[in-house]
Order: C-alpha cells, then structure tokens, then sequence
C-alpha cells in the first residue's frame, strides 16, 4: 500500500524556489543550480492538479532552471566591460524582489491586525469649547458693500416703476398677474450682454416695462455672475455697478 505524502501548497514557481533555497540554507546570490533543479523537478513530478494554468507556470520554471543548468556547463559568456555573466543572475533579481514583497505582504497583514485591536475614546470636548464659535468680522466679511449697493439701486428702480403707475385710472380694471416668459427674458438679457459687451446695471433695469420684469431681470443677473458668464465692478461704495461680459474680457487679454 503506497504511503500518501501531502505536498506544501506554494503560490508559484518562485514561491517554491524561494521555499527550497531556505530549506537548504544557501547564499541566494550563489544558487546551487543542479542540486536545486533536481528537488524542483521532484516537487513537480508529485504535484496533482488540474489547473493547466497553475501547472504551466511551474513547468515554465522548471524549463527555465533546465536551461541555466545547460549554461552553466559552458563557457561564461562576456559582456561588454569584459566580466563574465553568470546565467543565474536575472533568476536571483526576480528570487529578490519576490522575496521583497512576499515579507512586505506579511508586514501589511501584522499590521492590518494590529489595526483591527485598537480601540479610540470618543471625542468629549467641555460644553463651553464646543460652544465655542470664531467671532465673524461682518465688516471684512462684506468688504466694499457691493451687495448693499446693489440692494439700494434695486430698491430704487422699483421706486420708479411705482411712479410710473397712475393713481387714478390703476383702479379700474381688472388686477392681473404679469406672466413672464423666463426662458425668453434670459435669451433677452444674454442678446443684450453680448450686443453691449460693458454696461451700467442700472441702464438694464431701466429697460424693463414692469416690477415684475425688473425682479425677474435681477434674478437673471445673479444667476449668470454665479455661473461666471459676466463679471461685475465697482470702482467704489456709491459709484455705478459695471457688467461686464466674461467672453469680451477673456478676448481682451
């Protein structure tokens, strides 16, 4: 009755080797090729699988130490400075660098369960720390007020729409809502930025026949400078707001 041997399981050709060269307790730099190919190649003949993909790889292997084995028996070949190649050479800068990251994987995964055994206390902070908010400088946060003088100029031409309105045949009829066509006022005013490249803000609302065109007008304004299609300027607090197309300014530079 034939006595069953149960054969290491190896990750590759060069797992095997690596595994052989510490078993004999050779110089990896001075690899006893024959006596290495032998156990190899009896490794090979025990192994029993049916993954022609994993066997490929391991006769490759085997080929390979058949063909240094050949070439040591001959005369050394010479490279270009005049030394003598030895035919083990690629085959140990592979061994090395497996070797590399083989130890380099066993220290990710000693550290992995070291990570997994740590354990952190939770954040508790006084009730008056995390209270605690960094006073806001209003006045360096608004800079020049653009934002307040484009309030006053808003406010201002709605003042002027209501003027316009008169108080006494306004009371007869009936109230109805202004419908305005958003899509199209945004056409208007994008036609109107490109046609005057740079314009006063205020010129543009002048333009508009009612309160509700004036606020849908400014709301496309805003719109557009959020998405970065015209840039607005103020030389100071209480001067006029400058719109200016981005295109025309990108063209002039």
């Amino acid at each position: 009755m034939a006595i069953p041997v149960k054969l290491e399981v190896f990750e590759g050709p060069l797992d095997l080797l690596l595994h052989l060269i510490e078993k004999n307790k050779v110089d990896i730099y001075d690899i006893p090729i024959v006596e290495i190919t032998e156990q190899y190649l009896d490794y090979i003949r025990k192994m029993e699988t049916q993954d022609m993909n994993v066997m490929s790889e391991f006769l490759v292997m085997a080929a390979t130490l058949i063909d240094i084995k050949c070439r040591m028996l001959l005369p050394r070949e010479v490279d270009e400075e005049g030394e003598e190649e030895d035919p083990r050479a690629e085959l140990v800068q592979k061994l090395l660098e497996y070797k590399l990251y083989k130890y380099m994987s066993f220290e990710l995964r000693d550290r992995q369960v070291d990570a997994a055994r740590n354990l952190y206390r939770e954040q508790k902070l006084p009730p008056e720390v995390a209270a605690y908010r960094h006073p806001v400088d209003y006045k360096e946060l608004i800079g020049d007020m653009t934002l307040s003088r484009l309030h006053e100029i808003f406010k201002s031409i709605i003042r002027r729409q209501e003027n316009k309105i008169d108080p006494i045949r306004s009371q007869y009829g009936n109230i109805e809502k202004d419908e305005i066509d958003m899509d199209g006022k945004t056409l208007y005013v994008e036609a109107y930025i490109q046609e005057h490249k740079s314009f006063g803000f205020r010129k543009l609302l002048e333009k508009q026949s009612s309160k509700m065109e004036v606020i849908v007008t400014f709301l496309i304004i805003l719109e557009l400078m959020k998405t970065g299609k015209i840039a607005i300027s103020q030389e100071s607090i209480f001067d006029e707001i400058q719109i200016t197309s981005r295109a025309y300014l990108e063209n002039a530079y």
